[in-house]
Formats: C-alpha cells, structure tokens, sequence
C-alpha cells in the first residue's frame, strides 16, 4: 500500500517515528573523528529508555492504563503523548481543542463526546452547545493525518463535515451516535470527497432531509466500504444507487437500512452482498408500489445464502408473515434486536427456539413474560438483555413483569447487562437476579410508575437493589428506580465500590441518600439524577470527590442557587452550569437543571442565554 500513496498523502503522513524502527538505529548517534572515519557513541541514559518507552507504549492499548502511565514522571508523560494514536474524550469542555492537540501530535482516531446522556429524553434545552466546529478546524491544522472520528451527542454542521473530508486526505471512519445539527446535503459533500471511506455509521441521529441524493455521491469505482449504517435516516433513499454501491463494495460487513427500503430491495442487496456479518433489514415490509401479482421472491433462500450473518436488526414496520425468512439464519446469530418490532410471544417463540448462540438481544415488551421465558429456555449464552416498552406512559399496563424477569435470571445465568422496563416488580425477583447472575456489570432497572413499591408485599424495593450492589461484585453502572428510601442508597454506598455510573429518578427520603453514595462510591464518575428529594447538604456531601467525576446532573431537585453558588466557589476547577428551559425568563432553581463537570479550561464561551455558569 506505501507504494501508492500519492505525493500529497506523503506530506500528510505523521512523522516517521511513529512506525516501528531498528532499535540499533534508534539509539546509536553518530558523530565525525578526527581521522575522518565514523564513531557511534552510546546515547544519554534517559534517551536510552525513552526509546525502550516508546516501542513498549505501542502496545498498551487501554486508555486507563496509558493514562495511568503517563502520570509515572515527566518523561513517561511525554513519551505517552507522542505514542498515543487515539484520543478519548469523555466531555467536550473538559479540555480545549488546541490543549489537545497541542499535546497529542500523532492523533489517528478521535473520540469526543458532547451532552450528557439525559439530554436523550428532552430534559435538556435544543441549543445547549457540544459544537463539533471548533475541534475539526483544531484538528485539521494540527493532525492531518487523522482517520477516525466517532461522535457522541454532538452537534455537526454540513460545513464540519466539508471540513472533514477536505482536511483529511486519508479519513476512514465516521460514526455519528445521537447527533444533529446536518442533513443529506452534508452526508453528500462529505461522501463525495473521501475516497478511502471505510466506515459510515449513523446511528440515533437527527439527519435533515435536504433533498438531496447523498447515497449517488460516493465515489464510482470500487469502494473500501466495510460498514454503512443510516437506519436512523428519515427519508427516501436512491435504491438504484444504493445497489450499485453494495455491488462494488466487496468489502462490506455492515449493512442497516431506513425504513424507506422495502424487503424486496432488501433481497437485491441481498444478493449482491452474501458476506455481510450484520444487516439491518430496513421496513421488513413489501413496497406500496409493489405490484399485487408480481411473484415474491424466495427471501428464505437469501438469508440461508448469508452463512456469516451473527448480527440481525431493524424490522421497522414489520409484517409478521415475512419473519420465516430469518428462521435458516438463526442457529448462527449472537445478535438480534427486535425493539422496532411490535411481535407478539407467539411471532418469537419460532425464531428464539434456534438462538442458542445468541449473545445480545433487544426486544420490546410485546412479548410479555410469555416471550422472556421463551428465551430463559433456550439462549444459555445471553450477556445483554433490552426490554424497551410498547407503552411508555407511567399507569399503562405493562406486558412483562417480575414473572419474566425472574425467567432470565434463572435461564441466563451469563448475564452481564440487563436494562428492563415494567409497571411491576418484586424485590424477590430482584434478589433472585443477583443470585443467579453474580457477573452483572450492568444493571438499570426502570420500573415506569413512580414511587412503585414490591407489588405483591407493598415494601420499598430497597432490598432488591441492595442485594444487586452485594452480591454482585463486578457492577459498574446501575439504574435505580420505584419505591426507594434512604436505605437503598446505604446499601449502594456500602457496597457499590465499583460503581462508575448511577442513574436516579424519583427516589430517596432525604439528604442522607445522596450522602451515602458520594462518600461511598470512590469510583464514582456520572451522577445522574431528576425528580428526588436532595437539597444543598446534599450536594456539599461531594465537595471531597467532584474533581474525580466526570460530571453530576441535578434537575427538578431541591437546590437554591446559594448552595449551587458554594460549590462554585470551593471548586474553581469545577464548572457549575444552571440551565433554565429554553422558553422560560425566570424559573426557581428547584426547577431548573445543575449539571457539573471538571474542565481544565473553565467556563465555556459558547454557553446559551439560558444556561449561567457560576
């Protein structure tokens, strides 16, 4: 490949060094002599082992690991930074673009998130910022070289992607989860321009439809593809072109389309692309303008042809009389995600009997316990469990209960993450998890009510959770919800010593619940929470820890603006935004949001007129 690099891609490339080179080379310096002839001197000591470093630094690869490294002294400091080809950012304003390029020069993959993971369920102002502008221009001028950029609730304008495709010769891979801010128009400059593209996931994003063909603008000839993902993309698609990029993409393993593709189309591509590992299936639906007499195709035969296919998803406006089409796959996959698709127990059971290999499954609770027992039964190798409501409203009735969820935790006794939304639940069922699943990581529990106590015994679900933070040992993130007093937060703070990131909502009696946990959880880094009892003593209970957290969101709770003040005041490297809603002039500090997080650089200078640092 080196041989065909244009001029242009030379000049772009990072400084040599970067590669691996002769060790003998790397550390003889040579110097004249007095008889003309070459004299090799042995190198400093310090230099010695910088390049010993640097060759060893190549292969640690985790990012808690290099930055535990690179706090060693000075030296492993700088030699960490210069070795570093990917850089992860948990919080856009944590650190400024030019610090960050200033110290990672050889950059290669970028990864930046923007607003908190609340922001998801419109508890935050459109317009809050997570700019993606500042950090490509950044980017651009400082690391060329760059290939990799993947975004997490950011906002992305058409122009940034302009910028991207022009300001990387060699860029590779994109991927874009929950952000906004661009539409086909940007998609279209953006695919035109980058010749090497591999990978273009759009995953949960808000894409404008500009009207304009984005698909069409890829480049003719063979492509690089590996991955293109745009089932999030809320307008029709040019399937000609579409099918023409698969044909010339032998390479490519991911495939997820919008609903806009019929399964008809999906059976072309189908075709065209047996290789594909994951394929998201569009609509799952024939066309409207499909013709009544045409003859269907054998879609049963398409799928048995995909023999590498593990990962199935999509099924957006599913018919049910099409699902025997996936039966040949199902002995192979150990991904499947149903939670487009509004199936009943019965539609399941069919395709769920042949997962034995399945790993990852999502699913809406149209199922009912029915469904989850069917999978109890027969997937022994299950780590990931969704259930996501049909019905989100609070006093629907929920279709699953503690009934099946119990199922799970007697069937799938592998489970590592589980996130679970129902109207009901026992503490019975939940002890029952945390003794058949000792290997949970994760676990959010969302029963939908509010204040919802153990149905059957009317208690607080306090010893539930306490008995997922005490018997199960490797737990990292934990969801909390339903009838919770000040004892459920003593068990999470007693024994929630791994716990990286908790989510609370309308839970707790008092201050005392929130003092449990920042003075007991010491790897603590996300607090989320909404609608709870928790005031200034509270949040003052955390002074010793915010500076090791990544940030805390506080809405709808009982703070004053003198306690938001405080923190402010004792914590000058902490910065303390209050947002109002967007449309409101003046709101009581109750009803506004407290979000925190550490920065290196202080207040932003792109905050909206709703949002006051203090």
């Amino acid at each position: 490949m080196a041989e065909q690099m244009s001029d242009d891609e030379r000049q772009q490339s990072p400084p040599s060094d970067l590669d691996f080179t002769s060790n003998k080379a790397r550390t003889c310096i040579v110097t004249g002599s007095v008889s003309g002839h070459t004299e090799f001197q042995s190198p400093y000591p310090d230099q010695v082992l910088e390049n010993v470093l640097e060759n060893v630094l190549h292969f640690l690869t985790s990012r808690r690991d290099r930055n535990t490294a690179s706090l060693v002294c000075k030296s492993w400091y700088r030699v960490e930074a210069l070795t570093r080809s990917e850089l992860f950012i948990g919080n856009c304003y944590a650190v400024s673009p030019a610090r960050a390029t200033a110290r990672f020069t050889r950059v290669r993959a970028l990864h930046l998130k923007g607003r908190p993971r609340f922001a998801d369920f419109n508890l935050m102002p459109s317009g809050w910022g997570a700019h993606f502008n500042p950090w490509v221009l950044a980017f651009a001028k400082a690391c060329p070289w760059l290939e990799k950029v993947y975004l997490k609730r950011m906002s992305v304008t058409d122009d940034d992607l302009a910028t991207l495709a022009e300001s990387f010769l060699g860029f590779k891979e994109l991927v874009l989860f929950c952000c906004d801010g661009f539409g086909t128009s940007g998609l279209a400059i953006f695919v035109s321009k980058c010749r090497q593209l591999k990978v273009l996931d759009l995953i949960e994003s808000e894409v404008s439809d500009d009207e304009t063909d984005w698909i069409l603008c890829f480049p003719e000839g063979e492509s690089h593809l590996e991955s293109l993902i745009f089932d999030c993309v809320e307008c029709p698609i040019n399937f000609e072109a579409l099918e023409r990029l698969v044909a010339r993409s032998p390479s490519l393993k991911k495939l997820r389309l919008n609903r806009y593709v019929s399964i008809g189309q999906l059976y072309r591509l189908m075709v065209q692309a047996p290789q594909l590992t994951h394929l998201g299936t569009g609509s799952f639906s024939p066309s409207e303008i499909a013709g009544q007499g045409d003859q269907e195709p054998d879609y049963v035969t398409a799928f048995a042809a995909c023999k590498s296919l593990v990962c199935l998803s999509g099924f957006r406006e599913i018919i049910p009389d099409y699902l025997p089409a996936i039966y040949p796959i199902c002995a192979n996959l150990t991904s499947l995600n149903f939670s487009y698709a509004n199936i009943t127990a019965e539609q399941l059971k069919p395709i769920i009997s042949n997962c034995h290999k399945l790993q990852v499954f999502w699913v809406l609770d149209s199922i009912c316990d029915e469904g989850l027992q069917a999978v109890a039964a027969t997937c022994k190798e299950l780590r990931e469990l969704r259930v996501f409501p049909v019905d989100a409203r609070e006093d629907s009735d929920g279709p699953v209960s503690e009934v099946g969820f119990q199922a799970i935790s007697e069937g799938c006794r592998k489970l590592q993450s589980i996130l679970y939304f129902c109207q009901r639940m026992t503490n019975a069922a939940v002890i029952a998890m945390s003794r058949n699943c000792p290997d949970l990581v994760v676990f959010r529990l969302c029963i939908m009510g509010r204040h919802r106590p153990d149905h059957v015994t009317g208690e607080p679900m306090d010893d539930g959770f306490g008995a997922i933070v005490m018997n199960c040992k490797k737990l990292t993130r934990l969801a909390v919800s339903g009838l919770l007093t000040d004892k459920a937060f003593d068990y999470i703070g007693r024994y929630g010593k791994l716990v990286r990131t908790l989510s609370v909502a309308f839970a707790g009696d008092s201050d005392m619940a929130l003092k449990y946990v920042l003075e007991g959880c010491p790897q603590l880094q996300k607090l989320e929470i909404r609608d709870s009892p928790f005031g200034d003593a509270a949040l003052c209970s955390g002074l010793h820890h915010y500076y090791n957290m990544r940030f805390l969101w506080m809405s709808s709770c009982r703070l004053t603006h003198q306690g938001c003040q405080q923190i402010a005041h004792a914590m000058p490297r902490l910065v303390v935004e209050v947002i109002k809603s967007a449309d409101e002039e003046e709101m009581d500090v109750c009803d506004q949001i407290l979000y925190m997080y550490r920065s290196l650089e202080g207040p932003r200078n792109d905050a909206p007129k709703f949002v006051t640092i203090l």
